[in-house]
């Protein structure tokens, strides 16, 4: 089996020019990958805990705004603070995607968070779903799923989004006093979206024990997760034939753990996975390689990893994916220069408009899915009329905006498509009438936007 520089960039990181030092190998991809989180140390961004002492410190700010009085210099201040958390997750995370070697974590988290989507639309709170990241997924995204699906669950940002704090035990004391009931969303998406698929053998029944097992979690602000006994439903609960007893998170901690153990969980991610880097439609065999792995493991990642990464199909072109537009942006910003210290150093303004207002316009707005169901994956979602129109206008104004000077088009193209630049786009290239032109050309092409 041949694992070709191309593919290990393209289909598995970000794309072509590579960052020094970044593997080429599944071998040494997954060894990148097993170690410390380096790109999280290079480039840090704010985790839960600093955003609750932040959030603690408007209530000022938003007495004045409710009040309508002239908000106090000191709480306009800590608001422009929390606001400036925001601006900095966003930049650490676009520097980490183009300027890590370990490309593969980068994809992975981005996979995570499209899998454990939140969205959190308050303007002061949306820095919340980057903690996700940083305080859930990136630290256990190479550990076992269940502890994973674990960290996600009880993080604030997931339980503020599938609205916890308003599932209610009814016989608990606060559900008999205030005559409140159950939330069931957070039970439905644990079951339908983060572990054992649409589809699988559960039933109403199922997701109305989960809701009641779950109640008591809540998500309080300037203070996180909090378990409120009396907001719990009393008694054991049955979830899939288990019966689940106890107190506090035991019996939640419990369940999570055994959703995770679930066949139906292994070929539920193992599809997916498949899937996203591979294709829409995968080999049944590169599927069950990967469910297999996760099974025999005990749902270690690691090993539903190097499942993916081992199997002949991932390492078979051409490319049969579509670059969503995060993914487009980042490979283009990668194969035009773009510097981690370059975004970093954007002011918020330049970075809306050269990055994340062209995103949304191409159809993701950023950590701004419709729903919990995350971004699609097909094709048909992402190249349509007006997609495949602001893409190509992207790439045309940006290489005048971006690169000093602008390189040749055809070199251009060989150095961020390598071995898979067709014939046709460096025919293309090369007659172009103008290099910004040519280099647009090449960000607009066919080979470009497949991954």
């Amino acid at each position: 089996m041949t694992f070709a520089p191309t593919i290990a960039a393209i289909r598995f990181g970000y794309g072509l020019p590579l960052p020094e030092a970044a593997p080429v190998t599944p071998e040494d991809m997954l060894a990148l990958l097993a170690g410390p989180d380096l790109a999280a140390q290079r480039w840090p961004s704010a985790g839960v805990e600093a955003f609750l002492q932040a959030e603690a410190q408007m209530a000022p700010f938003f007495q004045a705004r409710r009040e309508k009085k002239p908000v106090p210099p000191e709480a306009e201040a800590r608001a422009k603070e929390i606001l400036a958390m925001n601006d900095v997750a966003v930049q650490a995370t676009l520097a980490r995607a183009l300027a890590s070697p370990d490309g593969l974590r980068e994809r992975l988290v981005a996979f995570w968070a499209d899998h454990f989507t939140v969205v959190i639309k308050q303007k002061y709170r949306r820095v919340l779903a980057s903690t996700l990241v940083e305080d859930a997924i990136r630290p256990h995204m190479t550990g076992s799923f269940g502890d994973l699906l674990t960290a996600v669950t009880l993080h604030p940002a997931m339980l503020e989004y599938l609205d916890q704090s308003s599932s209610i035990g009814p016989d608990s004391p606060v559900g008999m006093r205030r005559n409140k009931g159950l939330n069931e969303n957070l039970a439905r998406e644990l079951m339908e979206l983060h572990s054992l698929g649409v589809g699988a053998a559960y039933s109403q029944a199922d997701v109305t024990q989960m809701a009641e097992l779950l109640t008591g979690l809540t998500a309080q602000p300037e203070k996180g997760m909090v378990f409120e006994p009396k907001r719990a439903e009393p008694g054991p609960e049955t979830v899939l034939g288990q019966t689940y007893d106890g107190e506090g998170l035991a019996p939640i901690r419990a369940v999570l753990q055994d959703l995770a153990l679930r066949p139906e969980t292994a070929a539920h991610l193992a599809h997916k996975l498949a899937v996203h880097f591979v294709s829409d439609a995968p080999d049944p065999d590169l599927v069950a390689a990967i469910a297999q792995a996760y099974t025999a493991s005990g749902g270690d990642l690691m090993a539903s990893y190097g499942a993916l990464l081992q199997h002949p199909v991932a390492w078979q072109s051409p490319f049969q994916k579509i670059r969503q537009p995060y993914d487009f942006v980042i490979a283009g910003l990668r194969a035009m220069g773009v510097t981690d210290e370059a975004v970093l150093t954007m002011k918020p303004g330049h970075l809306k408009a050269m990055v994340l207002q062209p995103m949304a316009a191409m159809g993701q707005p950023y950590q701004g899915a419709e729903g919990p169901n995350g971004w699609p994956e097909e094709a048909e979602a992402w190249i349509t009329p007006i997609g495949l129109a602001l893409r190509i206008t992207w790439a045309m104004q940006m290489p005048k905006r971006l690169m000093r000077p602008v390189p040749d088009p055809v070199a251009f193209a060989k150095a961020c498509l390598g071995d898979q630049a067709s014939a046709d786009l460096l025919w293309a290239a090369e007659r172009a009438e103008d290099r910004p032109q040519g280099v647009g050309l090449v960000l607009a092409s066919a080979d470009f936007n497949r991954r």
